[in-house]
């Protein structure tokens, strides 16, 4: 059921229970029907003009308000079991009770008002602090969930990936993301248009996937929508104590920053290439002439290029080769090899 409708039928239900409380209450003290009923009506009426008011709070940031305060309400019990009424100084003074009442009133509203505005204000890793063997965050048997974003969903590879096993934890796609992959279906670039198609498709794979938990994150009451695409990502993230997963180097690199965890298909691709060291041997298919026209060109299944020296005469032979050195370049490693003899 919508969220919408059902708090309305919450409510519905709560204004007709207020409307019989008021009348049965009104006709036991002797008063009209009536009289009772208005009262419950209005009762309910400011409940329901309170409930839109908070409707832009959510359960964590209440949970936040509400442990704020019991530290402010505390707090101010501490001070006011000091007993600095009890000095001489004070006993003189005419309707001490009255001044001491009121003083300690406000000095609980006053420790209260600050620890829920502290405590609205202060982040996850600031309660652990205070509570340092307690962690606000889901159960680690469960796994973190991964937040993922729209170049993960567009690369394609996700749901073999997800098919491994290697990732735990539920997926998780935020509403704007999915905004996003629609914006693109509906560009004027016929590029646009078919990575949008691509990545609508692969959510539509990975939904009916078996063993995917996949969900959708939908925007909380009060997001900011002008903020980028990326900007919410690392906030979402941060409050779903979530790992994000992303091909995005500059996303990624701003994510660590605020101290997420990042992953990204293009590290474990490049953990999973093969380390070759001098002396090691391997079969190798000659595709190309080198820069020089003694040299020939092979290429691993990873795309790593090797150059293989004095083998220009088996271009398009598959021969064996030993690993004679690797120098790392920007695009990757180049790797020098020579005939096995």
């Amino acid at each position: 059921m919508n969220s919408v409708w059902s708090i309305r039928l919450v409510r519905a239900l709560f204004f007709a229970l207020f409307l019989i409380v008021g009348t049965a209450v009104s006709m036991r003290i002797q008063q009209p029907w009536w009289f009772g009923a208005v009262i419950g009506g209005a009762a309910m009426g400011l409940l329901i003009l309170l409930d839109m008011v908070f409707a832009r709070f959510s359960l964590r940031e209440f949970s936040h308000a509400t442990f704020g305060l019991a530290i402010g309400i505390f707090c101010a019990w501490l001070v006011t079991r000091i007993g600095i009424f009890q000095l001489s100084y004070f006993q003189t003074l005419e309707n001490i009770d009255e001044l001491r009442n009121v003083t300690e009133f406000l000095i609980y509203v006053s420790l209260a008002f600050f620890g829920v505005t502290f405590a609205l204000r202060s982040d996850r890793d600031q309660f652990a602090f205070l509570i340092p063997y307690v962690r606000f965050r889901r159960d680690g048997s469960e796994g973190e969930p991964l937040l993922l974003d729209t170049n993960i969903i567009i690369d394609g590879r996700i749901p073999q990936v997800v098919a491994t096993g290697f990732l735990s934890g539920a997926l998780v796609v935020p509403r704007f993301v999915l905004d996003e992959l629609q914006l693109l279906t509906e560009s004027d670039d016929p590029q646009h248009v078919i990575r949008g198609q691509r990545g609508l498709e692969i959510m539509e794979k990975m939904r009916v996937m078996d063993g995917v938990r996949l969900s959708i994150q939908e925007d909380t009451p009060g997001t900011n929508r002008s903020l980028s695409v990326d900007t919410r990502l690392v906030s979402l993230a941060r409050e779903l104590n979530a790992r994000l997963l992303t091909n995005d180097e500059n996303l990624a690199k701003v994510a660590r920053l605020r101290g997420l965890a990042v992953l990204s298909f293009n590290d474990l691709a490049l953990a999973l290439q093969p380390q070759f060291n001098p002396a090691d041997e391997l079969s190798l298919h000659l595709t190309k002439q080198g820069k020089d026209k003694t040299q020939a060109v092979g290429y691993l299944p990873d795309g790593t290029m090797i150059v293989v020296n004095h083998a220009a005469p088996f271009i398009g032979q598959t021969v064996d080769v030993i690993i004679t050195s690797a120098l790392p370049t920007s695009a990757g490693r180049l790797i020098f090899a020579e005939l096995k003899k």
